[in-house]
């Protein structure tokens, strides 16, 4: 709880550093070991998280909020040359529904004080679109992609399945899935190093409370070794 109200604390504040330091793989040296354990971190902490239950938006439906992820990576003080320990992503978060059930989602994060941005998108189908009785249940498809970090690329890509079950205005939901993650340093500036490719099993839970037009949701999630707490605040209708 402590942590979402950190997280609550910093919604909208995008121009506050969240790790003032780039991110430099020179850090690393030729330590293939120490890459690929911070590779295997920024895969839990970058992979996408939608934050958002299973039910589709429908035709005219929009979820636009301000989000939050915070994830304990334990590698990002070597990564950085400081003692931070804890990546925090601010993201503008967008969600449109369509025809058949469908519904599409991006996002975008550019990190002050720092080298690191990221945007990325998802593709979600509910088989079930859930009601009084029967809950929603939807798979989605998404990836995620690193910029501004020099000679390094990274990127994710992910499927998981939901449930979701609407109470009034509480929708608690769950899911599963799995993350696959792409690591790679420019083979010429980082001789050291090679690309690290993996996948990684995302399970997450977490609840939308909606008011209106104003939204409020919260998401636990592990991907790999690592948590991550999110917290999206804004408007759904």
């Amino acid at each position: 709880m402590k942590k979402y109200l950190v997280l609550a604390g910093v919604l909208g504040c995008f121009a506050q550093p969240v790790s003032a330091a780039n991110i430099d793989l020179a850090n690393f040296g030729s330590v293939q070991a120490d890459f690929k354990s911070f590779s295997e971190d920024l895969g839990s902490a970058l992979s996408y998280k939608a934050v958002i239950p299973a039910e589709p938006l429908g035709v005219s439906g929009i979820d636009l909020g301000l989000e939050v992820s915070s994830t304990e990576v334990k590698s990002l003080a070597k990564a950085t040359g400081t003692t931070d320990t804890n990546l925090i992503v601010p993201k503008l978060h967008v969600h449109k529904g369509l025809p058949l059930n469908i519904d599409v989602g991006a996002f975008y994060s550019s990190i002050p004080s720092t080298n690191i941005k990221l945007y990325g998108g998802e593709l979600r189908y509910a088989i079930l679109e859930g009601g009084v009785a029967m809950p929603a249940i939807a798979i989605r498809g998404a990836m995620t992609k690193l910029s501004g970090v020099d000679n390094f690329t990274f990127n994710t890509k992910s499927l998981d399945v939901s449930i979701s079950k609407g109470f009034a205005m509480f929708t608690p939901y769950a899911g599963v899935g799995t993350v696959w993650v792409d690591s790679t340093p420019d083979a010429t500036t980082f001789p050291g190093l090679k690309k690290e490719s993996f996948q990684q099993a995302k399970t997450f839970v977490g609840a939308n409370l909606n008011f209106g037009l104003t939204n409020f949701a919260l998401e636990y999630d592990k991907t790999g070794k690592a948590t991550s707490y999110s917290v999206k605040l804004g408007f759904r209708f």
